[in-house]
């Protein structure tokens, strides 16, 4: 398969709709914990969360279809070699913790907590394993965990996103703009 000249408007959607239900999803999550009696007294928040980040799974499953049969853009020749490799592993981290094991990890805590989960407000996601109360804590403290490193690379992804267009003025957000260049 050949090296595609710029990102399709069909991965920049995924991109962009992904980045802002994640985005939304890890803040309501945090309110909900943190503010649990102020701002979540009726779990609405919770199953908010809930919706919105089961239905990451869903756009993940569709993101790496169309990746497989849609390659990405060669990187910008103004990267050097390890800039490269630094942002392949980037990616590979935020496909791999931010977009299929935090959500995942959400689903085992609620699994274990014989909690539900509704997808988009439209359907039930079956329980992963049985409800299990001595699991509760194993399973919200990796769910707990991974969010944290997974704000950490969120906040990194956008970090060299900015860098690249005000310091580095290359094209490498522009190509992931809608609109953007190729």
């Amino acid at each position: 398969m050949s090296q595609a000249r710029g990102y399709t408007s069909a991965a920049k959607g995924l991109h962009w709709i992904s980045g802002i239900i994640w985005i939304v999803a890890w803040i309501i999550g945090f309110v909900a914990v943190h503010w649990r009696d102020e701002m979540n007294p009726t779990h609405f928040l919770t199953f908010l969360h809930k919706a919105m980040a089961s239905t990451l799974i869903l756009l993940v499953i569709l993101r790496l279809a169309w990746r497989v049969t849609h390659p990405a853009p060669r990187m910008a020749e103004t990267m050097s070699r390890s800039m490269q490799q630094a942002a392949l592993v980037g990616h590979w981290l935020l496909y791999g913790i931010a977009l299929i094991a935090l959500p995942v990890s959400g689903w085992y805590w609620s699994s274990v907590a014989d909690k539900p989960i509704m997808v988009a407000g439209l359907f039930l996601l079956p329980p992963l394993v049985d409800a299990d109360e001595g699991m509760y804590p194993t399973a919200k403290a990796i769910h707990t965990y991974v969010g944290w490193f997974c704000g950490v690379l969120v906040v990194g992804h956008i970090a060299a996103a900015l860098k690249h267009h005000f310091i580095d003025r290359d094209a490498v957000l522009k190509r992931m703009l809608p609109g953007g260049s190729h």
